[in-house]
């Protein structure tokens, strides 16, 4: 398994200046006056797993091998035995074909998929509870100190969503560091993205901390808990489905973290509440509003 030193950095961090992830759009402001603003670029890529093409995702279009991998983990067409002989990315076709010792085909689940509420709309195949039967989630402490630091960390953090807005963002965190800052359109790729990073590294996820930018619904509740995740933490809300499957798994969830406030939904019995809130200063209005427009 992978090891970090709580010293460093982001092992992965954005890039708001990235060429591709962005481009500058004339258009007129509230004044009438002519301006120019960076817009997020949208484009497909095709994921095939062996001879099979799976899906078609909405992306930004930066690290295609993870999202890949991290979308067949979570849909349950990798398993954690498998054997990857290879993930092959063509940036012309924009395609990425992930190769298995193992032969595979997944004709039947295809046929059955679920449009879910992510932004840029993500799809599951086959039984989103599939795999979730008699899952519970390893028992970890959490310090409110570590959430308190955490997003502090992230909401200063150089960003696509800072900069240009119509764009969510994920990180994994070990304790008070953030490690891997992955955005994208949809939340849920950018979380499939953290999971491909986590598999192609051999990284453990029972002491890992999972934050995000976007609402807490059924969708990210599953796909944290499938990766084994025991924490899931947002600046965002939460739905009634999303709270009751982290109750039946053990996820602690937490959402609506803005300055000194959050709201814990599920796993309140492993929070360690080593610091007092009224320390923690309330959260600028610049990034208030700049959350709204995000």
């Amino acid at each position: 398994m992978a090891k970090f030193d709580q010293a460093d950095g982001y092992v992965i961090a954005p890039d708001p200046d990235a060429p591709r992830l962005t481009r500058k759009v004339e258009g007129v402001d509230q004044t009438g006056e002519r301006t120019m603003i960076s817009v997020v670029e949208e484009r497909p890529l095709t994921i095939f797993l062996n001879a099979q093409e799976i899906v078609t995702a909405m992306t930004i279009g930066d690290y295609p091998e993870y999202l890949a991998l991290g979308f067949l983990l979570n849909q349950g067409m990798l398993r954690a035995d498998d054997t990857i002989t290879g993930v092959d990315y063509d940036e012309d076709l924009e395609v990425v074909v992930v190769r298995t010792e193992r032969e595979t085909s997944y004709e039947d689940k295809l046929k059955k998929k679920t449009r879910t509420s992510g932004c840029a709309v993500g799809t599951v195949f086959g039984d989103m509870m599939e795999g979730l039967e008699g899952l519970r989630l390893p028992k970890f402490e959490l310090r409110t100190s570590w959430l308190y630091d955490l997003a502090s960390q992230i909401n200063r953090t150089p960003s696509l969503y800072l900069a240009a807005g119509a764009i969510h963002g994920t990180v994994l965190c070990y304790q008070n560091r953030p490690l891997v800052y992955m955005e994208d359109v949809g939340r849920h790729n950018a979380v499939d993205k953290i999971a491909g990073w986590m598999l192609r590294n051999d990284v453990a996820s029972d002491d890992k901390i999972l934050y995000t930018t976007g609402r807490l619904t059924s969708e990210m509740v599953i796909k944290t808990a499938m990766m084994g995740i025991p924490v899931l933490a947002s600046r965002s809300g939460f739905t009634a489905w999303g709270v009751e499957i982290a109750r039946e798994v053990g996820l602690t969830l937490i959402g609506r973290m803005r300055g000194r406030r959050f709201t814990c939904l599920s796993g309140e019995d492993r929070l360690i509440r080593d610091t007092d809130p009224a320390s923690i200063p309330e959260e600028d209005r610049k990034h208030r509003r700049k959350s709204a427009e995000g």
